[in-house]
């Protein structure tokens, strides 16, 4: 991934990413006003079929109109089914709401589930796509800026469980994703800032001048200029190389948890309280501590640490565990959140670590005492 590229092959308008995963390649379009043209791409998808448009409330207001107005121009049949916004909607008996709703529907295989939403959605959708008549046709239409840069590209589906933050759910691919850049015109700066963070994300992993880029564009990705479709196009561009390599998380991918561990734990010890902490942010103050984390075993330079730290705290995220609101449980409990995360193998801890910006690996075997020394540490700044 390079900072500012140049446009991808154009589609009406739009920018064209390419996921190559042979039979299964699927092209996400980036652009503005794409939800008011969507038809007549879902038709080409479909020929002929329904849709079950699965969204939450909030964005029914924004988004859904156009959206349904499309269809209808497209010939396209469609019902739609909302849910309440927030992460506590990716729980066990909305999955099984809308599964049955789905089938009330009386929508068939080839049909198709159309999410449109933030990452809440979109994972929910997409596990319902997977499971009804064992496996419906699936199209993502993010509307936040974390969907569109990160959870709507790659196939990860799924919902939440007592035990932690997406732990159970399906790899399933969409068959196009349609992230019409228009729509994050209506989020908050809080959602914004949030989404952000899986952007800086890409830039941490693997491109410093990407990171760079962002450390010199950022007030024009905020302020939606150009810079905020070519943020997104980028994104999208650097995770479909990772998913095309690393469809099934088997080696690389794991890079694209930099920060997750962290924040997935701190998620679930405020019980997905939106109010005290959303994904995005809790992702940026991961990404701190990962970093953090790299400096006290001596793989990451401290001025990459205090890099990284300020400029998440220049567009407006929490840094550390310090800026989340009320009191977090003691560092043992985060650390048996973090023994429940999907990247534990046969007990071991698995960590994203880095050497520096543009420079994480996969870090197998971390030692339990180590991670539980530093949140102890990072905890003290609360008292």
């Amino acid at each position: 991934m390079t900072a500012p590229a140049e446009a991808s092959t154009a589609r009406e308008g739009a920018q064209t990413v390419r996921v190559e995963l042979g039979e299964r390649s699927y092209d996400i379009l980036v652009g503005r006003g794409l939800i008011a043209s969507a038809g007549d791409e879902i038709a080409r998808l479909l020929s002929g079929g329904r849709v079950a448009v699965i969204t939450d409330d909030n964005v029914a207001k924004a988004q859904l109109p156009a959206l349904k107005a499309s269809l209808d121009a497209a010939g396209i049949g469609h019902v739609t089914f909302a849910v309440k916004p927030g992460e506590p909607s990716k729980r066990f008996s909305t999955f099984e709401q809308l599964c049955d709703q789905v089938l009330e529907a009386r929508l068939e295989r080839g049909d198709a589930i159309v999410a449109l939403g933030g990452g809440v959605v979109g994972d929910l959708a997409g596990f319902v796509a997977a499971s009804v008549r064992r496996g419906m046709r699936f199209i993502q239409m993010p509307t936040s800026l974390l969907a569109q840069v990160d959870s709507s590209v790659g196939g990860k589906t799924g919902i939440n469980s007592r035990h932690g933050k997406n732990l159970i759910g399906a790899f399933y691919q969409p068959g196009l994703v349609i992230a019409d850049t228009a729509a994050l015109d209506t989020l908050s700066p809080r959602e914004f800032r949030a989404g952000y963070a899986e952007v800086a994300k890409y830039g941490l992993i693997d491109d410093a001048d990407f990171f760079a880029w962002l450390e010199a564009n950022h007030r024009e990705i905020f302020a939606g200029g150009a810079a905020r479709d070519e943020a997104v196009a980028a994104s999208c561009r650097a995770k479909a190389r990772v998913v095309a390599d690393d469809e099934f998380e088997a080696g690389n991918r794991a890079l694209l948890n930099l920060g997750h561990t962290f924040g997935h734990a701190l998620e679930s010890a405020v019980d997905y309280d939106g109010a005290r902490l959303v994904h995005g942010e809790g992702v940026a103050i991961g990404m701190r501590l990962a970093h953090a984390f790299s400096a006290r075993l001596g793989l990451c330079p401290q001025e990459d640490v205090a890099r990284v730290e300020a400029h998440l705290k220049t567009v407006g995220l929490p840094t550390h565990m310090k800026d989340i609101p009320g009191q977090l449980p003691p560092a043992a409990t985060l650390l048996d959140i973090i023994a429940q995360d999907k990247k534990v193998t046969r007990g071991a801890l698995t960590f994203i670590l880095t050497r520096g910006i543009g420079r994480s690996f996969v870090e197998k075997g971390v030692d339990p005492q180590e991670v539980l020394s530093f949140l102890t540490e990072e905890l003290v700044e609360q008292i």
